[in-house]
């Protein structure tokens, strides 16, 4: 095993590089036969994934090399789109017969780990369960590259993400933890519209934020938009709208059903009957509110199947909300999977392209190259909580020097937590929740 990998990827800081943030310390606990790296990168408009393994190919396989030991993977597989030929070719010049290719189509989602899985290796993760569960580990691109830095003594301390939507210069850049987003806007020319909002982490599964969000770890690319587009019409939408809209609209056609990722690959999910739940009894309903249990929050069934456009995954997450509320000898339990993948799975993937052109984005279909541009800010404000887990704890004052990548909030004890680094020199401003650095003069 690499020496103290583990313990060097925790100090580092390393975690899942978009998503949910998992610190990646534990993946590397967890012996496992197969590695993935999951390089679909499936958003429209995102090209973070794309220009990392064009440029820094040598790390990012250096990285994966590192975590296949770590768990002690003989077989490491990139699963990326076929279509990303230059990235392919950066990478073909640093593997072997350790790492193979899987190459995707252009649909979406190729990136939920559920499909990941099964599309390389076969094998269906159970209900509720994770990768590991199959003898499987994944991560994204950024975090492979990650890995090797930390290998190398280099906390993180910068994120790389795309900015794109209604801007002058589309791009993808790498950027100090703690700015602004709309520090990260004006560095890609600025936006084309006097009012905007941005989307975090894409059109399909990204949240609304203002110009002022902070970028984290996690943050995968912003896509900038004027604020009476439909994607964020439908994302300020109060729950109590869409469950109103819910009750009244639904005609039970079951597209939502017949396009979901994870019904398609055998599992106990059909968001049709959580709309015909929430009509007739309430998405709490135990039963029919069951089958939102499995869904991975993709999105395709409100932003792309539904021909009336209604909230179909609103009302599978509540009916997940409710479920984790209730306590465990009043859950329902989850419903076992069907036993194999739909027959026509592979018939109903959905292009990115015809995806694109659904959600109003054709516009915005540029390219987004990695140009070197980056944001040089006079302040950072770096949140203690990035991650799943505790958050870390204040290490640093105001009033104190730090370096770039010096350690300023703790990993609690006997926590599933990482630590935070300073991604710029300076002094310590502000300590709470966040901690504020500004740059020495």
């Amino acid at each position: 095993m690499a020496p103290n990998i583990v313990q060097q990827v925790k100090q580092a800081g390393v975690i899942g590089a978009g998503g949910a943030g998992f610190p990646t310390y534990v993946k590397l606990e967890s012996p496992v036969d197969t590695y993935l790296c999951n390089a679909a990168e499936c958003e429209p408009l995102l090209y973070k994934d794309q220009e990392l393994m064009r440029l820094d190919a040598e790390r990012m396989v250096r990285g994966m090399r590192l975590a296949m030991e770590a768990v002690g993977a003989t077989r490491g597989v990139i699963a990326v789109k076929g279509k990303y030929k230059r990235a392919i070719a950066a990478l073909q010049q640093h593997t072997g017969p350790d790492i193979e290719f899987h190459h995707f189509g252009s649909f979406y989602p190729a990136g939920d780990e559920y499909v990941v899985v099964t599309d390389v290796t076969g094998r269906l993760i159970p209900v509720g369960g994770l990768p590991k569960d199959v003898g499987c580990a994944v991560n994204n691109v950024e975090t492979f590259i990650n890995i090797a830095a930390a290998a190398d003594g280099v906390p993180v301390t910068h994120t790389c993400l795309t900015v794109t939507g209604a801007v002058n210069e589309p791009r993808t850049m790498s950027v100090p933890v703690g700015v602004t987003a709309a520090e990260c806007v004006a560095a890609a020319g600025g936006a084309t519209v006097a009012d905007f909002v941005l989307l975090d982490g894409g059109a399909m599964m990204g949240k609304l934020v203002g110009p002022e969000a902070l970028v984290t770890k996690r943050s995968g690319g912003y896509i900038v938009l004027p604020p009476d587009h439909s994607l964020v019409k439908r994302r300020t939408r109060s729950f109590e709208s869409n469950r109103i809209i819910a009750q009244s609209a639904c005609d039970q056609c079951s597209y939502c059903t017949e396009f979901c990722p994870r019904y398609l690959l055998g599992y106990a999910i059909e968001p049709h009957k959580v709309m015909r739940s929430v009509g007739f009894a309430g998405e709490a309903e135990a039963g029919w509110a069951q089958l939102g249990l499995q869904c991975c929050e993709c999105n395709l069934c409100s932003l792309y199947a539904c021909p009336e456009d209604l909230p179909v995954m609103e009302m599978c997450v509540q009916s997940k909300v409710i479920w984790r509320e209730r306590s465990a000898p009043e859950r329902p339990p989850l419903l076992e999977h069907a036993g194999q993948p739909h027959p026509l799975r592979n018939a109903r993937r959905v292009p990115i392209g015809r995806l694109t052109q659904r959600l109003g984005l054709s516009d915005y279909d540029r390219p987004a190259p990695m140009d070197g541009v980056t944001v040089t800010p006079d302040r950072v404000r770096i949140p203690l909580s990035q991650h799943i887990g505790a958050p870390a704890s204040p290490s640093v004052s105001p009033g104190d020097t730090v370096i770039q990548g010096q350690e300023i909030g703790a990993a609690p004890r006997a926590s599933l937590s990482v630590p935070v680094h300073a991604s710029i020199a300076g002094t310590v401003t502000h300590v709470s929740d966040h901690i504020e650095i500004r740059r020495a003069r």
